[in-house]
């Protein structure tokens, strides 16, 4: 392996090999992928049709869900390798997660909501200089969500509201790859621009990898690389 090699394998965040999943009951893989690499602080777009298996990738991703067959390499680590138990802890230590459906703790103030990684990763928790609530409320603020909502308790937010406080949980602590599950759906332009500004800065700032799911096309070109699934998919019963 010659110095250029090594240097991609080194900076290559997430890899995926020969990986299948396929849900029990159904008759063929929902993912099928030969082989797709992400490299370190780089920014990919998924698009693709509803259904197509985008979350289904996602999920394979942080390991909340393990391959059939092949292998899905994260920051070095194959998930397969780790118990459930181990993937959670790996998935809190170096993932950043803005689900589709939030994942919010409806009991807790939006504050706490936010402060969640902290508690359960001390790497998360080192990764921040100065007061953790200081941090949140800066990426709150820079997200747009009034300081009056801070310490109410999130089920009283609205949607848009809500999927604001899930991005802030998501990027406290400068986690190494942040996944992104159509984290604008719910937000209006201005909130959505403020979104994506501080997405990608917070990204850009501590070299961090992004995988951003979405159905809206306009956002396309403000990422490194695109992939449509459903092409990615083929590729292996195309070659």
């Amino acid at each position: 392996m010659n110095n250029s090699e090594l240097t991609a394998q080194q900076n290559c965040v997430i890899s995926l090999k020969d990986t299948k999943f396929q849900w029990p009951g159904d008759s063929s893989p929902v993912i099928d992928i030969s082989d797709l690499e992400v490299q370190k602080g780089e920014h990919l777009f998924v698009k693709g049709p509803s259904g197509c298996g985008k979350s289904t990738l996602l999920s394979l991703l942080t390991g909340i869900n393990t391959a059939r067959s092949g292998s899905v390499t994260i920051l070095g680590q194959q998930l397969s390798q780790l118990s459930a138990s181990q993937r959670d802890k790996f998935r809190a230590d170096h993932i950043g997660y803005i689900f589709q459906q939030f994942n919010l703790l409806p009991y807790l103030s939006v504050i706490e909501n936010v402060l969640l990684p902290c508690q359960f990763s001390r790497l998360r928790k080192k990764n921040i200089s100065g007061s953790l609530q200081d941090k949140a409320l800066q990426l709150l603020r820079r997200l747009k969500l009034p300081e009056a909502l801070l310490h109410q308790p999130v089920i009283e937010l609205s949607i848009g509201q809500q999927q604001r406080v899930a991005a802030a949980r998501a990027l406290i602590g400068s986690p190494q790859l942040i996944i992104a599950d159509e984290p604008t759906s719910s937000l209006d332009f201005d909130n959505r621009s403020a979104f994506i500004e501080l997405l990608l800065e917070e990204a850009n700032q501590v070299n961090s990898t992004l995988v951003f799911v979405s159905h809206d096309p306009t956002l396309e070109p403000l990422f490194n690389r695109s992939i449509n699934l459903p092409e990615v998919n083929q590729a292996r019963k195309c070659a």
